[in-house]
């Protein structure tokens, strides 16, 4: 799994004697590791130019949209959400210390969302990623902030773990977060937090419109329509 993670897309490309440098295994368990990635179908050799992720990472990728319970379930309320609006439904999850789109619904071409399936965001960026935040355990939260307490500052959520506690609690309490143009400039973000049977959040369902500015009666309006089906989603898991 080490060698595929290298593969993103800074360096999509690499030769054998580069991994090898990177991951410091021997040339013959690398081989190894090579052959078995290759046979299986998850890398693939290009003479002369290296390895490329293969397409077995496709064949999982196609398999994942048609069978992913997150996915099934989410489906019919993210095209509930954007029926009569200009608008995109973005489902994500959380992964690692990311936030990463796993299913899109659009009902409108008046803009591009840069958060597209299959991309991963920082977790400290846009509604979609603040929803899944604000339910972090503390410990989590306490050395995520400990790590990265200077791009807590640049969000707007503290200049210390107290603050950034307390404005996460805030969003909490609320049920559903909206931010304008973090990722996309020129639009509004509002999402909310989809929960596992054990009650730890797994990712988020957001609603993208192409406008800022939005009135604060008719954005209530929209962010406890969002909840709703986020909670929804919950329920049809659990």
């Amino acid at each position: 799994m080490s060698v595929i993670d290298l593969f993103d897309l800074e360096r999509a490309e690499w030769s054998f004697d580069d991994i090898h440098n990177e991951l410091g295994v021997s040339r013959s368990t690398l081989y190894r590791y090579l052959k078995t990635l290759t046979d299986s179908g998850f890398l693939t050799s290009l003479p002369g130019r290296g390895y490329t992720l293969g397409p077995r990472v496709i064949e999982l990728n196609y398999q994942i949209m048609m069978t992913d319970p997150l996915i099934h379930v989410a489906r019919p309320m993210m095209k509930e959400l954007v029926n009569g609006r200009s608008g995109v439904s973005l489902l994500c999850r959380r992964y690692k210390q990311k936030v990463l789109c796993v299913h899109q619904e659009a009902a409108t071409n008046q803009f591009l969302t840069r958060f597209e399936r299959g991309k991963a965001r920082p977790l400290l960026q846009g509604a979609a990623s603040l929803a899944i935040l604000a339910h972090f355990p503390v410990y989590q939260l306490t050395k995520l902030y400990q790590a990265q307490a200077e791009e807590f500052k640049t969000a707007g959520l503290g200049s210390s773990l107290a603050e950034v506690r307390h404005s996460l609690k805030q969003i909490r309490q609320l049920g559903w977060i909206h931010t304008e143009g973090q990722v996309t400039a020129g639009v509004t973000g509002i999402a909310a937090p989809i929960f596992d049977s054990k009650s730890d959040v797994i990712g988020s369902l957001s609603l993208t419109l192409p406008e800022t500015g939005i009135t604060a009666p008719h954005l209530e309006q929209i962010g406890e329509r969002v909840l709703f089906c986020a909670r929804i989603i919950t329920n049809s898991l659990n």
